[in-house]
């Protein structure tokens, strides 16, 4: 008997690990500019996304409690007709380096593109098979929340394995070609002015046009940083060197979203390795990385 009910309790342990859910997530609801609402609603919000994030199984794999990905969102709600909302969602995302303390970022992104109905007692699901749901502005923020699961997804599997996180960029394109559809819902279309927009980002992320991107993020990871401790000027020179086919697609592409993206998640980083280099080593790629980010050329200006 007492044998039998160790079994059982091994099997216990067994089904409970391998439903422990992907995310250790933060997700923070801010509403300082909305006046007239009871503020039990948007804590009732912020519990609700917490929620979904966390409690949710987005994968079949099993994740050990350590190995949660480490993530953050903050919800600036900035406008209030009725019971819509609007806003603007900061996403923040690391995954650890082997052999350190160290956590890379993986996404430091913000999404202006943010609008949304609820009320308190809703609940806040995710259906992949009815992306849309029964109410379009009330699905969009699930949706919203879920592609950017995914694109979290996507990013930290493929920075451990070449080509792991396509399952993951393919189900967050599939929330953007079942998107919720009605007037005031944005960031969903290709068709919308801002060519940076939700559709844009994931459509490059697989797009063959930029079939160079996840390779370099898999060595940038795993033959750069996760080096870095045993193999330092090995590690160095696989994120240094493979910064030219960035340049290459930042030139066939100006104005990309994905490129964007990168140096909006990795410019300090790429400055804190560059700062350690000889001279100049540092002239070389400072310079690189000022004509490719421009937006943070002024940073590396002064690392030369």
């Amino acid at each position: 008997m007492k044998k039998i009910s160790l079994i059982i309790l091994s099997l216990i342990a067994f089904v409970g690990t391998g439903w422990t859910q992907e995310f250790d997530a933060k997700i923070t609801v801010k509403a300082e500019r909305i006046q007239g609402v009871d503020p039990k609603l948007f804590d009732a919000l912020q519990n609700a996304l917490n929620q979904l994030v966390n409690n949710t199984k987005w994968t079949e794999d099993v994740y050990k409690s350590y190995e949660k990905i480490d993530c953050s969102f903050l919800l600036n709600l900035t406008g209030k007709l009725g019971n819509q909302f609007s806003g603007i969602l900061t996403i923040s995302a690391s995954r650890p380096v082997f052999n350190s303390t160290y956590n890379s970022p993986l996404v430091n992104y913000m999404d202006r593109d943010i609008s949304f109905k609820y009320e308190q007692g809703l609940t806040m699901e995710f259906d992949e098979q009815r992306v849309k749901g029964s109410d379009a502005m009330v699905a969009n923020l699930p949706a919203i929340f879920a592609y950017y699961v995914n694109l979290i997804l996507g990013l930290n599997y493929d920075s451990f394995g070449q080509g792991e996180g396509t399952a993951y960029f393919r189900k967050a394109q599939n929330i953007v070609i079942n998107a919720p559809d009605e007037k005031g819902i944005n960031g969903w279309k290709s068709s919308e002015a801002n060519n940076k927009n939700r559709f844009y980002l994931i459509d490059q992320f697989l797009n063959p046009r930029f079939g160079a991107f996840r390779p370099y993020w898999y060595v940038y990871h795993r033959f750069g940083l996760d080096q870095m401790i045993e193999k330092p000027q090995e590690a160095q020179d696989a994120i240094l060197e493979g910064l030219s086919g960035i340049e290459k697609l930042n030139k066939e592409n100006p104005s990309s979203v994905l490129i964007a993206f990168f140096f909006s998640a990795k410019s300090q980083e790429l400055i804190n390795i560059i700062k350690s280099a000889p001279i100049e080593v540092r002239k070389k790629y400072a310079a690189q990385l000022s004509a490719i980010d421009i937006q943070n050329a002024a940073k590396y200006n002064e690392i030369k």
